[in-house]
C-alpha cells in the first residue's frame, strides 16, 4: 500500500521535538521528502537521524520562523532539495510567561505572537507563493484548544492561537481557488516538553489538563502528528478553513 505522503515534498518548523519531530518522523514514514526547521540546530539534527535511521528523506535548517529572511531561505531551500512545495506543517511555537492579563508584561506578549502568530504568517506567505508556482499544495497550521476558547494565565499564548485560527480561516478562503489547501490542528493537552515545562511548577495542571478531557488522559504528539498529515494528504481534498480539535474531548462539553 502507497504511503499516505509519497513523492510528495512536506516542510515542518518546530520538527526538534514534541509534535514537530512525530510529524517530521511519521511524514516521512508516509513517504514524504522532509524538510525540518527549528531554532535549536542540535534538536533538528536528532530528528534527522532517526529519519534516516529509518530510511527517509530528510534535510535540516536552523531558522528562526520570527525572521522573515530565515523563513524565506527556508522555503527556497525546500524547493531547491525537491523541486516543489507540496505541504508544510507550520508548527513552531512558544508558550510565554505564566500570569494572569494585568500582571504579564508587553515585552512577553510581543514574543509570543513574533513567533506563534506573526511566524505562522510569514511562513504561510513564502509557501503560498511556492505553491502557486506549482499548481497548489496543502499548509496545516499548529493552533490550540486555546485558539477556540479561553484559558486562564496565559493571554499571550491565547491570543496568538486565536490569531493563527484567523489567518488559516483568511488563507483558506483566498487560495481555495488556486488548489492551496489550509487548515489548522488545535491540540489540547498533549505530553510534550511545552506541558512540561507548563507544569514543572505546578504539580496539579497535569492533573487538572487530563481531568478536562472526555478521555481522561493526556494525548500522545503522534496523535498530532497523524491528524496534520492527513490534512496535508490528498485524503483531505476537499477540507478547508478547518480548525480540528484534536484534545480527547477537551472542548466538547
Amino acid at each position: 500500500m502507497s504511503g499516505l505522503l509519497d513523492g510528495k515534498s512536506v516542510l515542518i518548523t518546530g520538527a526538534g521535538g514534541g509534535i514537530g519531530r512525530a510529524a517530521a518522523i511519521l511524514a516521512a514514514a508516509e513517504g514524504a521528502k522532509v524538510m525540518i526547521a527549528d531554532l535549536n540546530e542540535g534538536w533538528i539534527n536528532e530528528t534527522a537521524e532517526l529519519i534516516r535511521k529509518a530510511g527517509g528523506t530528510v534535510t535540516a535548517r536552523r531558522t528562526d520562523v520570527a525572521n522573515e529572511a530565515d523563513v524565506n531561505a527556508l522555503v527556497k531551500a525546500t524547493v531547491d532539495a525537491y523541486g516543489r512545495l507540496d505541504g508544510a506543517f507550520n508548527n513552531a511555537g512558544i508558550e510565554g510567561d505564566w500570569g494572569r492579563t494585568a500582571e504579564s508584561t508587553l515585552a512577553n506578549f510581543d514574543k509570543v505572537i513574533a513567533v506563534n502568530s506573526a511566524g505562522v504568517f510569514l511562513c504561510m506567505k513564502a509557501e503560498i507563493l511556492a505553491m502557486l508556482e506549482t499548481g497548489g499544495g496543502a499548509i496545516v497550521n499548529t493552533a490550540s484548544i486555546a485558539g477556540l476558547s479561553g484559558a486562564s494565565y496565559m493571554p499571550a499564548y491565547v491570543a496568538s492561537k486565536h490569531a493563527v485560527v484567523g489567518l488559516t480561516k483568511t488563507g483558506a478562503m483566498e487560495y481555495a481557488r488556486r488548489n492551496i489547501r489550509v487548515n489548522a490542528v488545535c491540540p489540547g493537552p498533549i505530553e510534550t516538553p511545552m506541558l512540561g515545562k507548563i507544569s514543572s511548577n505546578r504539580p496539579n495542571v497535569t492533573e487538572a489538563m487530563k481531568g478536562a478531557t472526555a478521555m481522561k488522559r493526556l494525548g500522545q504528539p503522534v496523535e498530532i502528528a497523524q491528524a496534520a498529515c492527513w490534512l496535508m494528504s490528498d485524503r483531505a481534498s476537499f477540507v478547508t478553513g478547518v480548525a480540528l480539535p484534536v484534545d480527547g474531548g477537551m472542548i466538547a462539553g
